[in-house]
């Protein structure tokens, strides 16, 4: 009779504990948006790999900014419709704030991209990108699933990689859309398991 009434307690502790995390998941970020934005990686590399684009670096940066804008359009535009529409967010701006701990790092890469583009320096600006986005990541370790500041680590490790190695071409686009797809598209299916997850606690009052 004890032991069943320590099973029971336990379990409601658990579901309790579930129930906290989940509250405290930060649910602005689409799963599908970043799915979105690993496939545009992965074809901006096959567009400057195969089709009959110059080799002049400014034209590969016109077509990496296309794919940034990509990205940047699905997942600001679906973390637009997050906070507006969906009936479960309180319209409390405090609510982005987790969306706000990654402007730092981006801010920083974005300048770190001008000086880099303005010394033609052009070699060194997938590594910058992948480490500087991969920090951005592991800032949202508290907010997101766990998953997600593991792709953050992956990230720094491959911008870290072509940082140092001295091989890595800007007019080689395959390292940037290979770690950038691979990367997008994990971070889609943690962030889509995550919201199914959450879809499936029961709240303490259902107990």
């Amino acid at each position: 009779m004890v032991a069943n009434h320590i099973h029971d307690a336990l379990a409601q502790v658990r579901t309790l504990q579930a129930f906290i995390i989940e509250r405290n998941m930060f649910k602005g970020y689409s799963g599908t948006a970043r799915l979105v934005a690993g496939t545009a990686a992965i074809g901006g590399a096959a567009v400057l790999s195969l089709a009959p684009v110059p080799a002049d670096p400014w034209i590969h940066l016109i077509g990496w900014g296309i794919v940034l804008a990509v990205g940047l359009i699905a997942n600001y535009a679906a973390l637009a419709y997050w906070f507006i529409f969906d009936r479960s967010v309180r319209r409390n701006a405090l609510m982005l704030k987790p969306a706000l701990d990654a402007i730092p790092a981006l801010a920083v890469g974005a300048a770190l991209s001008v000086a880099l583009i303005h010394h033609r320096q052009f070699d060194m600006l997938f590594g910058t990108w992948m480490a500087v986005y991969g920090l951005a990541q592991v800032a949202y370790r508290h907010s997101l699933p766990n998953g997600i500041h593991v792709i953050g680590l992956f990230y720094i490790l491959c911008g870290m990689w072509c940082l140092v190695y001295p091989a890595v071409n800007f007019m080689q686009p395959w390292p940037m859309g290979l770690a950038f797809g691979a990367g997008e598209l994990a971070g889609g299916m943690v962030l889509i398991g995550e919201h199914r997850r959450s879809a499936a606690v029961i709240t303490p009052e259902e107990t």
